[in-house]
Formats: C-alpha cells, structure tokens, sequence
C-alpha cells in the first residue's frame, strides 16, 4: 500500500509541472501561429476547427512535458530505490 502512495505522489509532481509546460507552450506557440493556417502533410487544410487544433495542440504537448518529467523523475531515482524488490521486502 506504501508503494502505491508514492506512485501517487509521483503522478502528481509529473503532471502538474507538465500541465503548466503545456499552457506555455500553448501560448508561445498560437501567438506566434494562427490554426487557421496550418496545413496537413499532403498539403490541403486541416478539416478540424480552431478550437479542435488548440485542444489536440494542448493535449499533445501535456503529453511529451509529461514524458520529459516523468524520465527526469526516473533518472534522479537511486540504485537502491530502482532495484528494491517490490513490496518493498528486503
């Protein structure tokens, strides 16, 4: 059960930081380019409306902050702390 608390506790410091990368990056990055304009890889405009490009746009970069975080989280982990046998036995 402790275990499970501390996965708890991690999914909350990887996420709330990635969520706020995630609003900066929205912001930087539809200041500087209108969704209207973006066109697909075979060239012809996206059939998605403005709001749906912000929403996926928003979701995409939650997800690789949260990516980033999470492998940053993983990397500052101890020797010990990564070869524990679960249940924390031992």
């Amino acid at each position: 059960m402790e275990r499970l608390a501390g996965l708890s506790q991690h999914w909350r410091v990887v996420l709330w930081p990635a969520f706020l990368a995630a609003c900066l990056l929205e912001l930087v990055v539809f200041a500087l380019v209108d969704p209207g304009e973006l066109h697909a890889p075979g060239g012809g405009a996206l059939a998605l409306s403005n709001t749906a490009v912000y929403s996926l746009a928003f979701f995409v970069f939650w997800a690789a902050s949260a990516a980033a975080s999470a492998l940053t989280l993983a990397l500052t982990q101890r020797a010990d702390e990564v070869n524990a046998p679960p249940g924390g036995a031992g």
